[in-house]
């Protein structure tokens, strides 16, 4: 199809390193127009045009799409940028091109929404309350019983997440959601979300939503630390997951796509796999962070850039799996304080040691900051995989033995009296 009779609007496209690959495999399948908010460079190869223009402002991300169709039929609208992920689901009302629905966005974006959705849907919850202040975060969390996680109301990959044992702790880990909040969008800042602590592995699975119908695609199997905040360090991904065809997995999310009803597009949902069951963290209305649809392409053969465009334009995305099962992994690379970066050398991609791929995250001169003063910090990443998980693990732990950064301390500063 030329881009003469319709393109597919990307708002957003984030990072290079994360997303070049989505960007890629989508506009392979059908012509793009992105909207971004600095000229595009990268991008070029990838679209038919671009649009600059602030993408925070959805009105005028509204005044714009409208522009564009009048002159280039838009036929379907995507967004892997949590931050904009409410103006593409407003920009497909608004062009009556299908999409998630208005309120069903809403319903991911908005954490406290979500739960009290669920919970009045009989979807499984932690028990949760919104609090304004810490002294009602430290009821809240005596009521609920320690521990408690206490997070931001519309965050993502886990920023400004924390455990709080004690009342003390809730005090501290309220404020850091909180201050992680004002730095999202305006209807999600203040306050913050104390819930119940789920023991038991934590997954995300992400799945494709058509006309109402969820259908997983594929699942990864989440390692966190830096206790007692929740960065996620790594994640495995295997077409040979028995998670995929888990009765409880796939009726949980059924019900819960069904609860908030989502109409059209691709979910990241979040899970701990609990003794009670499987049981919602959240909800989020894209594809999945930190590489791990790139993790799927490689283990299932599942192609997630091209599959959002699929569900964008209201079709079922094609979902291929490799014959010969396997594992692929990723590993983060954190530095052991607070730094200013100098060098990163990463191993090369050595397909024979299992290293699919790697590369470094920052250029010298990034200045990293561990939580709660940052969340994400990472200076490079390794791909792996193995025959299964073990194997894959092992072979991670090779890769990043192999990573090198270069840096000295990055020093608090000093207040200069006047």
């Amino acid at each position: 199809m030329s881009s003469a009779e319709g393109v597919v609007l990307v708002i957003g496209c984030g990072a290079r390193p994360y997303r070049e690959y989505l960007l890629a495999s989508a506009g392979h399948r059908h012509p793009l127009w992105l909207f971004t908010g600095t000229e595009p460079t990268w991008q070029e190869r990838y679209i038919t045009g671009a649009t600059v223009l602030d993408t925070q402002d959805q009105d005028a991300v509204l005044a714009e799409a409208r522009a564009l169709h009048a002159a280039t039929p838009v036929l379907g609208v995507v967004s892997w940028d949590e931050a904009l992920i409410v103006a593409a689901a407003h920009v497909a009302d608004e062009l009556g091109v299908p999409g998630p629905g208005i309120s069903a966005i809403e319903g991911c974006r908005d954490k406290w929404f979500s739960r009290r959705t669920l919970t009045a849907a009989g979807v499984a919850q932690p028990d949760f309350c919104f609090v304004h202040d810490e002294d009602q975060a430290v009821r809240v969390a005596e009521r609920i019983g320690f521990p408690v996680v206490v997070k931001p109301r519309g965050g993502g990959a886990s920023i400004g997440v924390s455990l709080a044992e004690d009342a003390g702790a809730v005090r501290k880990a309220f404020h850091t959601a909180e201050d992680a909040s004002f730095d999202g969008s305006p209807a999600y800042m203040g306050g913050a979300l104390v819930e119940e602590y789920l023991s038991g592995p934590e997954i995300s699975v992400d799945g494709a939503v058509v006309d109402g119908e969820y259908t997983p695609m594929f699942v990864a199997r989440k390692t966190v630390g830096m206790h007692p905040y929740f960065e996620e360090l790594g994640h495995l991904v295997s077409s040979a997951d028995e998670l995929l065809a888990d009765p409880a997995l796939c009726s949980t999310l059924a019900r819960a796509h069904s609860a908030i009803d989502f109409r059209y597009g691709i979910t990241h949902t979040e899970l701990k796999l609990t003794e009670r069951g499987p049981v919602i963290v959240e909800i989020n209305g894209r594809l999945g962070g930190d590489l791990i649809p790139l993790l799927a392409k490689f283990a299932t053969g599942v192609d997630p850039g091209a599959a959002a465009v699929d569900v964008a334009l209201g079709m079922r995305p094609h979902l291929p799996h490799e014959a010969e099962p396997r594992w692929v992994g990723v590993r983060f690379g954190y530095p052991k304080q607070d730094c200013v970066v100098e060098s990163v050398s990463v191993p090369g991609s050595l397909r024979d040691n299992g290293i699919l791929a790697a590369d470094a995250l920052v250029e010298p001169g990034a200045r990293l900051r561990l939580p709660p003063a940052a969340f994400i910090s990472r200076h490079a990443y390794v791909i792996c995989a193995g025959a299964d998980p073990e194997d894959c693990e092992a072979v991670l732990d090779k890769a990043m033995a192999q990573v090198r950064l270069t840096a000295h301390p990055l020093l608090p500063a000093v207040a200069t009296g006047g």
